[in-house]
Formats: C-alpha cells, structure tokens, sequence
C-alpha cells in the first residue's frame, strides 16, 4: 500500500476518533424514549418486542467495542502500516453501516459517520 494511501486512511481514521471523541455521552431522540422495536416476520407475527432504550444502548455499545478494536490494532506490534490501514477501513465500512441507526440520536455529532463510499 502507497504511503499517502496509508497516511490518508490513518489522518481519517484520527479525525473521525477527535469527532467522535467531541460526542461525549449519546442521548437518543426524546421521542423515542419510553418506545419499543417491534420485528415481525413476513406473516405480521410478533417475533420480537424490545424496548428502544435497550437498542439503542446495544448500538451504542457496537460503536464503543469499535473504539477499542480501534485503539488495540493501532497500538498492535506485529501489524504494520498497511495491514492497519486495511483493517480501520473495515472497520470505518462498519461506522457506515450504522448510520442507519443515526435517527436514534438527539445529538448530531454523536451520529455515525462512514467512509462517505
């Protein structure tokens, strides 16, 4: 992998750390609080019923769980420049697929960013 390859993957990868870090605690939408997370399977059964609270403190917990993986693999001593790159774009792809949980969030800047593909 080029070196402004690996330097810009790595300067996107601290900017979004420095953003997210800016968030501080996530509150969900006041709307949302007291509300619940129906699944129904095609045949309109109740498969499950989960108060929203609960997913949200699950989604919240998946992005905290990033930041660790996050900080173990830049802080890995086998792995090098590329092989870090390679993973945090995996794992910025994974930010992504969170968003669609960003109507959840009171706070913008707490919402998930992906890498913008």
């Amino acid at each position: 992998m080029d070196e402004s390859v690996t330097y810009e993957l790595v300067y996107e990868a601290v900017r979004q750390a420095l953003a997210d870090a800016d968030a501080g605690d996530a509150r969900m939408l006041r709307r949302f609080e007291g509300g619940r997370v129906l699944f129904e399977d095609a045949q309109n059964k109740l498969a499950k019923d989960l108060p929203a609270a609960v997913v949200f403190k699950k989604i919240t917990s998946v992005r905290e769980k990033l930041r660790v993986l996050e900080q173990k693999i830049n802080n890995h001593d086998r792995l090098d420049d590329a092989d870090k790159a390679e993973i945090q774009k995996l794992i910025t792809r994974c930010y992504g697929s969170l968003t669609t949980f960003n109507f959840l969030f009171a706070d913008d800047s707490a919402k998930f960013h992906g890498s913008g593909e």
